[in-house]
């Protein structure tokens, strides 16, 4: 499936978003909403399943938006019954591109207890090695996805339950991963010790709700009640409500930096931080460090738009949308030639020429990866008449691919990665190129002191090369860490 835009390649992806509910009637419906609501995380495929104590388990996994999917009626009301979770995705382990509907989550398993269904957002960094070890004692695998192993390590637990039985499997899991999952009666909620991954609780009349971000908790109409803790599991049933158990040793936690720079919606809560108001505050930093001599601050839609308010209100230029994103480019837009095909951005934003023409322009973006995409807006800044293009841009440079469930380009495509700033400024054909320090990036998100080296507080990998967790398939693919300073 191509990307969601004609030019989304040259962004960082994140693999998929989660959402659960309990307690509820038509709980499926609840997920469907949550999962628009995280449609950004992941617009590969969908799925939801759900339990009902007359009809079982019931599942329905889907290419394509949600809301060509789990808005009709007809599908819904196959998916009855007060408990149920769902999963978008976008694919990071797994066939990339060309993705299966065996591959869509959530998973399910039919265990000696009872059925189980999960669905995971991260990445397991030792799934190979779990994947033939678990062939070699006769698992049989219908997907190629990493986070079906996990299924695979409950159902060959000794443990009693199915809760004991995901804690058994998922000490043995190496990575990134938070987790909703369900059986007949519990939701289930788990995130790894490092809470590389973000999960929330909600409240919603009687019931509870499990999801990756505080926006889809605010589209059911949920109230938010706290973030699950790293390492933390919460088993969730009707009757008793929230039961939280501590299944793994405490770690200091190393929660996604990238989170607050692009992954999360800008109305989303983070660590009691408004994600816009940190982004807002990466561009006040980002003017700090990079002052220029401009007329104009115009965002690069959407992602760079906070920062570029925040830039321009520290800076004092003036902030103007010089570029104009077409709402309604979705992923359906027929390409029947070279000549369309080459239209490239242009299908997706527009120049604002008026505004344009004759100034010395500063361009916000999120974050240069491949570079492809600033190339390209750089030429139509230019095209529309502005006398200077200087690129800021919200985050370091990324110059380390992730594996904790976010889809990078291989280190050799990103552009940090071969190329000094200088290097990247001539190769992008710009003015000026400035990045926010990884110092900046930490104040904007409330570490007043920066970052702290010896310790850092966030996973900031894609930046420093500092994995937190060994990527042991990789390595053992041979990809070379960084050296140890």
């Amino acid at each position: 499936m191509p990307p969601a835009h004609p030019f989304d390649d040259d962004k960082l992806k994140e693999e998929c978003g989660i959402f659960g509910v309990v307690g509820v009637t038509d709980a499926a419906n609840f997920v469907a909403l949550g999962l628009h609501a995280l449609q950004h995380r992941g617009q590969e495929a969908g799925g939801i399943v759900s339990h009902h104590p007359d009809h079982g388990f019931n599942s329905a996994r889907r290419f394509g938006y949600v809301r060509d999917n789990f808005t009709s009626q007809k599908l819904m009301e196959t998916l009855p019954g007060e408990l149920a979770i769902g999963h978008v995705r976008y694919s990071t382990a797994g066939s990339k591109g060309q993705t299966q509907i065996r591959d869509v989550q959530p998973f399910f398993g039919e265990f000696s207890m009872g059925g189980a269904a999960i669905a995971h957002n991260g990445n397991i960094t030792n799934a190979i090695a779990l994947r033939k070890e678990l062939i070699e004692r006769g698992s049989i695998f219908q997907s190629s996805s990493d986070s079906e192993c996990i299924i695979h390590l409950m159902a060959r637990s000794l443990q009693r339950n199915i809760p004991e039985r995901m804690e058994d499997a998922l000490r043995r899991v190496e990575g990134a991963f938070s987790v909703v999952a369900m059986t007949r009666t519990k939701l289930i909620g788990v995130r790894d010790p490092l809470g590389v991954r973000p999960l929330v609780l909600g409240k919603i009349g009687d019931g509870w709700a499990l999801s990756s971000e505080t926006c889809a908790l605010d589209i059911i109409g949920a109230e938010y009640v706290r973030e699950i803790d790293p390492g933390e599991m919460v088993v969730i049933t009707a009757e008793h409500g929230v039961e939280s158990i501590r299944p793994f040793r405490p770690q200091k936690s190393r929660f996604c930096i990238f989170e607050h720079v692009y992954f999360s919606r800008p109305d989303s809560i983070i660590g009691d931080r408004s994600v816009y108001e940190t982004r807002r505050q990466i561009g006040v930093e980002l003017a700090r460090e990079t002052p220029v001599d401009a007329d104009l601050v115009c965002p690069v839609p959407d992602s760079g738009t906070p920062a570029a308010i925040g830039y321009a209100h520290e800076s004092g230029i003036p902030y103007g949308m010089g570029i104009i994103r077409n709402q309604y480019m979705g992923r359906t837009f027929i390409e029947p030639t070279e000549q369309i095909r080459n239209m490239g951005v242009r299908l997706k934003l527009n120049v604002n020429r008026a505004l344009i023409k004759g100034k010395r322009v500063v361009l916000v973006d999120d974050s240069v990866v491949r570079g492809t995409t600033s190339r390209k807006i750089k030429e139509m800044i230019l095209d529309a008449g502005a006398a200077e293009v200087h690129f800021r841009i919200a985050s370091p440079p990324t110059a380390w691919p992730c594996f904790y469930g976010v889809d990078t380009p291989q280190r050799e495509k990103l552009l940090a990665a071969t190329m000094s700033e200088d290097e990247m400024r001539d190769h992008l054909g710009v003015d000026s190129l400035k990045f926010i320090s990884l110092d900046g990036l930490y104040r904007a998100v409330g570490e007043a002191s920066g970052r702290d080296a010896k310790s850092p507080q966030y996973c900031d990998a894609c930046f420093s090369g500092e994995y937190p967790v060994k990527p042991s398939d990789m390595v053992e693919k041979g990809f070379q860490m960084k050296a140890a300073e």
